[in-house]
């Protein structure tokens, strides 16, 4: 019989898997005449829906906000035991090979958390900024990100706290899928666990240099 931290484990399996399988059946194939990419698996790029998140810094987050660079979007929060800081964490290797590029089309990681009942904008940047200085940090209440999540495929599930334990003692479910977004702004790749930080900077220096 499953314990609770088994099921966990495999809800939020399920909930990656479905993310990854939503984007696949939504988003095309990229063209053949695409770069050739170790581990970022280029689609055929189409328009995310106009949304507002809330950075680190009190600013809001538009679409606009994205554009001239290649963006890799993560879901998550702060109290997330495993994937959010180890993701963080093999993030800010492949971070570090991409900061000799310029600043101005450098690549750059996006991280949304899914708790906003736990963190304020300020938290999740200084969460974020721990790992990499150059971290993106954004939140919004629940159904601007579910919307934001369903958009690109991904998926999040507010899971309660076990029996006895304090009401903010809960998990957040969530897809371990990243979502790459081109510098026009639309999600135009998939990058999956486990990652590989050296393939994931090569591919992205390599679109960097390869934008039109």
């Amino acid at each position: 019989m499953f314990n609770r931290t088994t099921l966990l484990v495999l809800v939020a399996a399920l909930a990656a898997g479905l993310g990854l399988v939503a984007a696949r059946h939504v988003f095309t194939p990229a063209a053949s005449d695409a770069p050739a990419m170790k581990t970022v698996h280029l689609i055929a790029p189409r328009e995310i829906p106009a949304f507002t998140l809330r950075q680190s810094d009190g600013t809001p987050l538009v679409p606009g906000e994205l554009k001239g660079h290649w963006t890799l979007v993560f879901l998550g929060f702060t109290h997330c035991p495993d994937v959010c800081p180890t993701t963080l964490a093999e993030m800010a290797k492949a971070q570090k090979q991409w900061e000799a590029l310029p600043e101005t089309t450098r690549p750059r990681l996006l991280f949304v958390s899914v708790d906003p009942d736990r963190d304020t904008p300020d938290r999740v940047g200084e969460y974020a900024h721990a790992f990499h200085r150059d971290t993106l940090a954004a939140t919004a209440d629940v159904p601007t990100l579910e919307r934001f999540a369903r958009s690109i495929g991904l998926v999040f599930e507010k899971m309660p706290p076990a029996d006895g334990a304090p009401a903010d003692a809960y998990a957040v479910d969530h897809s371990a899928t990243m979502v790459a977004i081109d510098p026009e702004g639309r999600m135009a790749g998939l990058v999956q666990p486990p990652l590989d930080p050296a393939a994931i900077a090569a591919d992205l220096t390599t679109l960097t240099k390869t934008m039109r």
